[in-house]
């Protein structure tokens, strides 16, 4: 089964990140076996189209909006059940994610796709980082992720050191970080 898991959002608007920090973890944190894709969506919007398509599984970690619920519930929903969903429809890329699962159902060739979404407390600072509430639910938001792999027979084992959602994020604030510690690994 050949399987894409997409972080979308944008990481300059706070908790708006919140996915693509959460598909960095998984990659940098789980040795998978599998045929398992990882993708900084970020905003990528239609140029996402050919994972929603040429893949058998895809996974979207994101925020989303859900009214009346408080920030840090997580929600796993089967993309078939977002077609027509106005409330998810918020945010620009989330805008963007329904349209393309609805052209990919259009078109009959729709894959597997799940949305675990967050709730995000803070979509509108201008501030590369998560609140402190989605940092508490940061452990459950990648918990329901694996367990989503897990049900597509992928199996994922944990590396001997592990990033920590902190030092993700920084890998973000200050990406010269990481080429600096590539190149003095010799890489």
């Amino acid at each position: 089964m050949k399987i894409a898991v997409v972080g979308a959002g944008t990481i300059i608007f706070r908790d708006e990140g919140v996915g693509v920090f959460a598909q960095r973890y998984l990659e940098e944190n789980f040795i998978v076996d599998g045929d398992v894709t990882f993708v900084d969506g970020g905003v990528l919007g239609f140029k996402l189209m050919t994972y929603y398509t040429d893949y058998d599984k895809v996974i979207i970690l994101d925020t989303i909006t859900m009214k009346n619920d408080k920030a840090g519930s997580i929600y796993n929903i089967p993309g078939e059940e977002l077609l027509g969903l106005g409330s998810y429809k918020q945010t620009a890329h989330e805008v963007e994610i329904v349209e393309m699962l609805e052209i990919a159902a259009l078109n009959g060739n729709l894959s597997d796709v799940n949305i675990i979404g967050i709730v995000p407390e803070d979509i509108l600072s201008v501030k590369i980082g998560l609140s402190d509430t989605l940092i508490r639910a940061f452990p459950l938001f990648i918990d329901t992720a694996i367990k989503e792999l897990q049900k597509s027979g992928v199996k994922l084992t944990k590396k001997d050191k592990e990033l920590t959602i902190q030092e993700i994020i920084e890998l973000y604030n200050n990406p010269q970080s990481e080429y600096k510690d590539l190149i003095s690994k010799g890489k």
